[in-house]
This record gives C-alpha cells, structure tokens and sequence, in this order.
C-alpha cells in the first residue's frame, strides 16, 4: 500500500494487485448522520443522491451512460458517520472512473428540478424502510439507545424533512463537510501509482473545500430504556442491545469472538438454541457496532408473537449460562478462525481492499494492516473473551420491539 497527499490536502491510498484486470476505486467523505443537527437530519443522504443527478459537465443521463457503455459499476452509500462514491472498472478505463468520480464528490449541480424530483425518490426509499419491521426496529433501538443524540437519528432522516429542504440547504452542508482534508481517495487493482498520482493532481488537485468537523461525544443513555413502534406486521421483531466497545478500541478483536460464539454464526449459541432446537425463529443473530467514542452490542430475533416472550426468556438463559459457565475450547477456536477466514478471504476482493483502506484512513486517521488485524485475532486470549462478556452482558440494556401491539411485549423485557 502506498500513500501520498495531493498539495489540496487530499490524502490518496492505493493498493496495487498486478494480477487483477480491474480497478475498485472510491471518495470517501467524512459527513454521516452522526454529524447532522436535527434540523439536518437526512442531508448527508440526501447528498449522496443528488451528486448523480447532474455534475460538472454531465447530465445524469450521461453519468449513466458513459458507466454503463464500459461495463463498469458506479454507486455510493451513506452511514452514521461517512459517504462514499465508488466504482468499479477493468483497469484502463480507471481515468474515466475518476473524472466521473471528481464530478460528482467535487462539482454536483444541485438543479432545482432536479432536487425537487430526487426527493421524491428519497421519500420512497423511506416508505420502503417502513415496509421493512427489521429495519424499524434498528432505528427505533438507536433512538432507544442514544435518545435525542445524533446517533439517535436515522440515516435517511424524516419524511417531513426531506419534503423541505433546498439545494441551498444541501449547498450550506456541503459548505461545512465537503473538501479535500476532509476526504480520502482509495484505489486497489490493477493500477500503478506513479500514473495515478498524476491522474488525482488531475482529477482532484483543484478541489477546495471545508476541513470538516469532529464526531460528537457521545455516550449511551445510563438508564434502561424500552421502545416499542406498533405495526401490522405477522412477526414480532425484537431487538436487545448492550453497550460495546467504541471504534479503535483492543476490544474490538475479543468482541468479534464473542459475537461468533454467541449469534454471529450458523454454529453460534442462539442461532443453534433459537433455530435449530426450538424452531421458533428464522432470523436470529448478535452484531457488534462501533463508532467514535461508544459501541454496541445487539441482539435480533424475529419471531410470532405466540412465540416472542419464549425468544426473550431463551436469549436470557443463553446469556446466563455463557456468564456461569463460559464457553468451550472449540467454540472459542472456531470463532477465531471464523474471523481469521472471513478477513482472509475478503483480502481477495479488489473492492474489500478499496473498502478497508478507505473506511480506516477516514474514520481512524490511518490504515490497519492485514498483518495486525490478523495478529490482533489471534492474540485474543478466552480470558479476554470472558472478561469482555462479563463488562457488555452485565451492563445496562435497552430493547426496542415492533409489531402489532407492540407495548405487550415490554413486560417480558428485563
């Protein structure tokens, strides 16, 4: 991997794999949800959307078009805490990929009939995340977790929202988040980098912009809270979260195990007790998630009603006995090699490569490599795994259900 700043302050990472044919290539923008007010909840989204509708000198149509006639792939995606622009081409159309890129990040139009039309496409992507009982649950644990912080809030932001603002609000937010220190370029594939130094003084040497603002303190509320959001939906989705390690931390590695051991897997305890013995679920599983400053840890299961305060009892007696009794030597060891695996075999993605380079230089100020993530798997001790247990399960909860009469679940919540 190499690394190198354009003279704009825009830090450039690439990761040269001579034996591909193709190029992964992406903007990474540290704008996020995490860093809106409340009056700009769903701007950072909503700017992802309109970078594509028109940009520098190219129409939307043409953004489309000109990446479809190479058969390459150009998308982008919005988080709590970044945006990314991105694609994917064989090798010798990598000048296009950034010239189109540099439009969107750098010189998007922001037309008014434009603005107007692309927000009604946003307001449907929120009916469909209505549409969707398990991805309400996650935003209602969020606001449950969090309260009125900024990491309470959706990506997407509120209906009421998105249907007000105008290019000039999404122009002010830009004012204060888009700019060369405030980005990171990541390129992996078949690229050489003495050409793509000249091609990003190219492409990205004259963008000039903000140098972006620092995440917000933020913690997890100190007491226990339950939210429930009714819906007519046939299951019951439910969801249990625990406060987990905050991003960079050591004790990213020994909760990556425990997750494995607990619900991240076919093999784990509650998929195993959950699914496969008592067949009262179809999705069950645990998830870590990090970000600046604080962490989850959370449960999911979905389930009928007949069957959701049997789903809660049983992930409680799985939490005790993996408490009380800990855990096996080979549950241990097939977590660690879960992981070891999983991270080995993405390294052989041209875009994970991209992903990870981008994702740590932005968020973490530099980049891990495989080397130390590896080393940091395999250093973890069952003693650091039963520790961490014990300071996440032992800890505060929060619990968010969606379905119908949805509040007649909180009483089988601890």
């Amino acid at each position: 991997m190499e690394k190198f700043v354009l003279q704009n302050g825009l830090t450039v990472l690439a990761e040269p794999m001579p034996y591909l044919r193709s190029c992964s290539i992406g903007v990474w923008v540290k704008a996020g949800s995490m860093l809106e007010s409340p009056e700009e909840n769903g701007l950072s989204h909503f700017m992802e959307h309109m970078a594509f509708k028109g940009a520098g000198s190219r129409t939307a149509r043409q953004i489309a078009e000109e990446m479809d006639a190479v058969g390459g792939m150009l998308n982008a995606s919005t988080s709590k805490l970044c945006t990314n622009y991105y694609a994917k081409v064989i090798d010798e159309d990598l000048p296009l990929a950034a010239d189109i890129l540099s439009d969107i990040v750098c010189r998007p139009t922001l037309d008014q009939g434009e603005t107007d039309k692309e927000r009604g496409v946003v307001l449907e992507e929120i009916s469909m995340v209505e549409d969707s009982p398990e991805d309400v649950v996650f935003d209602v644990l969020a606001e449950a977790v969090f309260g009125k912080q900024a990491l309470g809030q959706t990506i997407l932001g509120p209906a009421e929202r998105i249907a007000a603002y105008q290019p000039g609000d999404l122009r002010a937010f830009r004012a204060r988040h888009y700019g060369p220190r405030n980005a990171v370029v990541a390129v992996a594939g078949h690229v050489e980098t003495d050409a793509l130094r000249d091609l990003m003084e190219e492409k990205f040497g004259s963008w000039q912009g903000a140098a972006g603002e620092s995440f917000p303190e933020t913690t997890a509320i100190a007491e226990p809270c339950k939210l429930a959001r009714d819906k007519d939906t046939e299951q019951v989705h439910l969801c249990l979260s625990f406060r987990g390690a905050e991003m960079g931390s050591p004790d990213v590695y020994p909760v990556a195990v425990l997750n494995n051991i607990f619900g991240g897997g076919m093999s784990s305890r509650l998929f195993q007790r959950i699914r496969e013995e008592l067949g009262m679920a179809y999705s069950v599983y645990t998830g870590p998630s990090n970000y600046p400053h604080c962490g989850e840890f959370t449960v999911y299961a979905a389930t009928s009603p007949k069957h959701a305060k049997t789903v809660l009892e049983q992930i409680d007696i799985e939490i005790e006995k993996l408490l009380e009794k800990g855990f096996t030597e080979k549950e241990f060891t097939m977590a660690k090699a879960q992981l070891k695996g999983g991270f080995i075999l993405g390294l052989e993605s041209a875009y994970n490569r991209m992903n990870a380079l981008g994702h740590n230089q932005i968020l973490l100020g530099r980049v891990i490599p495989p080397e130390e993530t590896i080393a940091s798997i395999e250093k973890v001790t069952p003693e650091d795994v039963t520790e961490i247990a014990r300071r996440i399960l032992t800890g505060p909860r929060a619990y968010a259900v969606v379905g119908r009469k949805a509040e007649r679940y909180l009483q089988y919540m601890k």
